[in-house]
């Protein structure tokens, strides 16, 4: 796997991001500004789902309402994460974080297609309690951790160094 880093990283249009006066900026802070486009819209809706937040709005309402926006912001969020691996692929090859954080975003995007394809096709029984069903609570409130659980890890890409014993001694290292 650390070739096919390797090889993104010698590519052209990586080094031109990663050279870039503008580029890492502009990149990260697009990442973040999505970031918070999602992680509130996601917020309004996890706790709708525990029962906690519009309990007078039916999920259904809720949902059709946050959605689309949802992915304009994960869409936005993808593209410029996407682009700051791509500018730098060694500098995540050995962070411990960076491979975290990827896990829980399947981990989150794994528990809202799960919702999406099961529970939320019986919206019609409960779209209007104020209290959603137990499935319905439990993916609202996994999506609440996992969101921020992404976020926390994210932010710790930064702190390479801070990461478990037992990484280290795995010995995943950047190749000289």
């Amino acid at each position: 796997m650390v070739d096919i880093f390797l090889w993104l990283e010698a590519t052209a249009w990586s080094t031109q991001l990663r050279e870039s006066i503008y580029g890492y900026p502009i990149m990260l802070t697009s990442h973040v500004v999505s970031m918070c486009l999602i992680a509130g819209l996601l917020v309004m809706m996890d706790l709708r789902l525990l029962g906690l937040g519009n309990r007078s709005t039916p999920v259904s309402h809720t949902q059709t309402r946050l959605f689309p926006w949802q992915m304009v912001g994960l869409g936005m969020s993808m593209v410029s994460g996407g682009l700051l691996f791509y500018s730098q692929p060694m500098r995540f090859y050995p962070n411990f974080w960076f491979w975290l954080k990827n896990i829980l975003l399947l981990l989150a995007l794994a528990n809202a297609m799960y919702f999406h394809l099961t529970t939320y096709r019986s919206v019609d029984e409960w779209d209007n309690d104020p209290v959603p069903p137990f499935r319905a609570q439990l993916a609202g409130g996994l999506g609440l951790t996992l969101w921020a659980a992404i976020i926390v890890t994210g932010r710790m890409i930064a702190y390479s160094g801070l990461v478990p014993q037992w990484w280290l001694d795995y010995g995943l290292t950047v190749p000289q």
